[in-house]
C-alpha cells in the first residue's frame, strides 16, 4: 500500500510540474510573439514614403497577420480550457449540493425521530425497560451515539456547504477570466481584420506596377547569382585549400561538432529582428507566377543601422563588398561556414579570430530599415538557417 500511494503521489507531481511547465511555455511563446509584433509595427512606422505598398511593406504586415492569427489561436485553445474547467467545475458544484442534500434529508430523519421521542420519560422508560443489564448498557449508548451522529451530521453538511460556497466563488472566478480572454480575442480578431483589409491595399498597389517590378526583379536576380557564385567560388577555394593537409585538426573537428550541436539553439546575427525572405525557392507575393532568385539563406528586418553579430565562435576567412549586398564577411567555424551582408562597415578582417556575439560590423540604412542576409554552409552545402537558429 505505501509504495503504491508513493507511485500515485510521484505521478502526481509529475503531471503537475509538466503542467507548470506547459503553462510558462505558453506564456513565453505569448509573450515572444507580442514582442514580434510590437517590434514590426516600429519597423511599419520606420518605412520611408519610398517603401510604403512594397514587397517589404507586405512582408512585414503579412507576418504580422501570421503572428496575430498564431495569438487568436492560442486564445482559442485557452477559452476551450478554461470551458472546459467551468463545465467540470459546475459538475464538482452539483455532486456536493446532491450530497449534501442527501445528508439533509438524512439529517431531517434523525431530527425527526429525535423529536418524536423527546420525553425524558420515553427516555428512562426506554432504558429502564431492558431486560438486563447489558442490554439497557447498550439502550444508552444508542442514545449517546444517536446524539453525536446528529452533531456529526450537522457538521458535515457545515463542511460541505463551505465547499460548495468556495467552488462557486472559483466558478466565478474562472467565469470572469473567460469573459476577459474573449476580450482579448475579439480586440485581437479586430486588429486582424484590418492587418488584411491594409495587407490587400498593398497588394493593390504593388499590383499596378508590374513593368517597374520586374525590371528590379531582374537587376536582384544578377545581383544574387554574382553572390552566389562569388560565396560559392570562396568556400571550394578554402576547402580545397583545407583539403592539402593530411587531415583537420582536433580543435577544428571539435568545432565543428560544437556547431552542429547547437542546431535550433544558434543565436540570431541581430539583437532583433523578423524573417522576411526565407530559404529555398520563393515564388512573388503578388505575381504568383514570378519565381524569385533561389536564396541560399534568409533576410532579417531589423533596426536601423543595427549591428551584426558573430552568431559562433570561429575565424573570419573573407570580407568583400557585393552590389546589392554592402560588405559581406564569411566566417569559419570548423566544416561550417557563417555568411553576413548588407553592412555599411565592418569591424573585423580576414584571419581574424572571432568570438559568439562579437561585433562584425554595422547594416545599412534602407529607406527607412535595415536587414541583414544571413546564410549557414557546411562545406559546399547550404543549410536552412531558420532550422539553425534559437526559436
Amino acid at each position: 500500500m505505501k509504495k503504491f500511494l508513493l507511485i500515485i503521489v510521484i505521478s502526481l507531481s509529475g503531471a503537475l510540474m509538466l503542467s507548470g511547465q506547459d503553462v510558462d511555455r505558453k506564456n513565453a511563446q505569448k509573450e515572444k510573439i507580442e514582442k514580434e509584433i510590437s517590434f514590426i509595427d516600429k519597423q511599419l512606422k520606420g518605412l520611408s514614403s519610398k517603401q510604403k505598398k512594397t514587397t517589404q511593406h507586405l512582408a512585414l504586415i503579412r507576418k504580422k497577420v501570421s503572428n496575430r492569427k498564431a495569438m487568436i489561436q492560442d486564445l482559442d485553445r485557452e477559452i476551450v480550457r478554461l470551458d472546459s474547467g467551468i463545465d467540470a467545475k459546475t459538475e464538482e458544484i452539483a455532486a456536493l449540493e446532491r450530497q449534501r442534500d442527501t445528508l439533509k434529508a438524512y439529517f431531517a430523519r434523525l431530527i425527526y425521530n429525535s423529536y418524536k421521542n423527546r420525553s425524558t420519560k420515553v427516555w428512562f422508560m426506554y432504558i429502564l425497560g431492558s431486560e438486563n443489564v447489558g442490554q439497557g448498557y447498550r439502550r444508552l449508548h444508542y442514545l449517546k451515539d444517536l446524539s453525536e451522529a446528529v452533531n456529526r451530521q450537522v457538521a458535515r453538511i457545515n463542511d460541505i456547504q463551505a465547499a460548495i460556497s468556495d467552488e462557486q466563488a472559483v466558478l466565478e472566478s474562472r467565469r470572469q477570466e473567460v469573459a476577459k480572454v474573449k476580450g482579448t480575442r475579439e480586440k485581437e480578431y479586430t486588429k486582424l481584420l484590418d492587418e488584411e483589409k491594409e495587407s490587400k491595399i498593398i497588394i493593390a498597389g504593388i499590383a499596378r506596377d508590374k513593368k517597374a517590378y520586374q525590371k528590379q526583379l531582374a537587376t536582384k536576380k544578377k545581383q544574387v547569382a554574382r553572390l552566389n557564385s562569388e560565396i560559392e567560388r570562396i568556400l571550394k577555394a578554402d576547402i580545397s585549400k583545407e583539403k592539402t593537409k593530411k587531415r583537420p585538426s582536433a580543435a577544428e573537428t571539435a568545432l565543428s561538432g560544437k556547431f552542429e550541436q547547437n542546431k535550433g539553439r544558434i543565436p540570431w546575427p541581430v539583437r532583433q529582428g523578423v524573417i522576411t525572405e526565407h530559404f529555398g525557392v520563393n515564388f512573388h507575393p503578388v505575381y504568383k507566377n514570378l519565381k524569385l532568385p533561389d536564396n541560399n539563406g534568409i533576410t532579417i528586418s531589423t533596426v536601423k543601422y543595427a549591428e551584426v553579430l558573430c552568431v559562433f565562435e570561429g575565424t573570419v576567412k573573407q570580407v568583400i563588398m557585393m552590389p546589392g549586398y554592402g560588405h559581406c564577411v564569411l566566417v569559419r567555424h570548423g566544416e561550417y561556414y557563417t555568411f553576413y551582408c548588407k553592412m555599411r562597415e565592418v569591424t573585423v578582417k580576414s584571419g581574424q579570430a572571432v568570438k559568439a556575439g562579437q561585433i562584425l560590423g554595422s547594416l545599412e540604412e534602407d529607406n527607412g530599415t535595415s536587414q541583414v542576409h544571413f546564410q549557414i554552409w557546411k562545406g559546399t552545402t547550404k543549410q536552412n538557417p531558420e532550422k539553425w537558429l534559437a526559436k
